[in-house]
């Protein structure tokens, strides 16, 4: 993004390092917190970046997600033509309120039904890393990455004859010139699995079989086919990246502040808490999903036309003062009431408590089974992957003792 000539003469971008990134969003909060700004793939936009923006912004349907409704002509987007559109994170009421409830239905009983296996892989790879004889690995490679992934392939139902083909897949899309092929590639074996699960004379418990079969509550409608492959995709990649983020930055997080590590370790009942606290202090995504201004819209004091896309920035917003006093202090204790990372209203993540569980999971295995636990390279040497939606490491060197 490049500042107007106003602002002091800041860049941001996506290969910067997390903390320039933070300190960007900072002097925002400070200077203009409702900024206008040139997005490269949008041309004009504005950033939000103060706490009760970002929430007002995000509450009701002020800021609208569907481009058919784009203010003067309907516009597409490029998953139309990869077929993986018609889901809820691309619609506005009352679409999304009727795809919304038919999900939730299906997801909600076998997210809490996951634990349990979570937990049993959790243990398999960190075993995996203990017979490791080198005793350095890339912790983001060995665990925070194939957790995430194997849960998901439990939750979907996905063969395990298909699942090292689908990790590779996922990871692979945010990769330059990767986008469009991985989203092809995976609505098509989508498409495949949930013919084969339509088939069945008594459908499995996997959730891929839950839509397939979900109707609203008079029992007349259903996801059509469309849907269903677009909603499966979504929860596959919403599940992913932000997981695997927050299970590597949070990890690191607990490295460079040892105090917090040995209070988290001294005291295991504080998982969920620490867990809120980390989703605030290393933010797994940068900004929601851009919304567009269907009408005039008033954020912040500041008159934003209608037709025009916004970015409200949750990392700036779980960095602000205002909300959370020092900010930049990590405090597994806080008072986490009302964190934005998995968003906030009608878009707030439905995955929010599968992607809670999994971090105190991960967590709760780590600490205790690797008490010598310690980074192999520097903090500063870290970098970040060059997506600006994402806040998530390339790499995570550690030394297991």
């Amino acid at each position: 993004m490049h500042v107007p000539d106003e602002m002091p003469p800041l860049s941001f971008d996506p290969t910067w390092t997390y903390q320039e990134r933070i300190g960007f969003s900072a002097r925002l909060r400070e200077t203009q917190p409702v900024s206008q700004v040139q997005m490269p793939g949008y041309g004009r936009a504005w950033i939000v970046t103060r706490y009760a923006d970002v929430r007002a912004a995000l509450a009701g349907s002020r800021l609208a997600r569907d481009v058919h409704r784009w203010p003067g002509g309907s516009r597409t987007r490029p998953s139309e033509a990869t077929g993986i559109y018609a889901h809820m994170l691309h619609s506005d009421p009352p679409d999304h309120t009727r795809l919304r409830r038919l999900v939730q239905k299906a997801f909600a009983p076998r997210r809490a039904a996951l634990r349990p296996r979570a937990e049993q892989i959790a243990r398999e790879l960190l075993d995996e890393l203990a017979a490791d004889p080198c005793g350095t690995i890339d912790l983001l490679d060995r665990y925070a990455r194939p957790l995430p992934i194997r849960v998901l392939c439990e939750l979907l139902g996905i063969p395990a004859a298909d699942r090292a083909w689908m990790a590779a897949t996922v990871t692979a899309y945010d990769e330059r010139g990767e986008h469009q092929r991985v989203e092809r590639e995976l609505a098509a074996y989508f498409t495949g699995l949930a013919a084969k699960r339509a088939k069945r004379a008594e459908p499995g418990d996997d959730l891929v079989s839950a839509l397939v079969l979900a109707r609203t509550d008079d029992g007349t409608g259903g996801l059509t086919g469309d849907e269903l492959i677009s909603t499966v995709f979504l929860l596959v990649m919403a599940g992913f990246d932000t997981t695997v983020n927050l299970i590597a930055s949070g990890t690191l997080a607990l490295l460079t502040h040892p105090e917090q590590m040995a209070r988290l370790r001294a005291d295991p009942a504080l998982l969920p808490a620490a867990v809120e606290e980390l989703l605030r202090f290393t933010s797994p995504v940068n900004h929601v999903n851009d919304r567009f201004t269907a009408e005039d819209v008033t954020v912040g004091g500041v008159v934003i036309a209608a037709g025009e896309w916004v970015f409200p920035m949750i990392s700036s917003a779980d960095r602000d003062a205002a909300q959370f006093p020092d900010p930049d202090r990590l405090d597994l204790g806080r008072d986490t009431s009302g964190q934005v990372a998995f968003g906030h209203g009608i878009h707030h993540c439905l995955g929010a408590p599968l992607a809670r569980m999994e971090a105190e999971v991960a967590f709760g295995a780590l600490l205790p089974r690797f008490p010598g636990l310690s980074l192999a390279v520097p903090a500063a040497e870290l970098r970040w992957r060059p997506v600006g939606l994402m806040n998530g490491l390339v790499s995570l060197p550690a030394r297991l003792a």
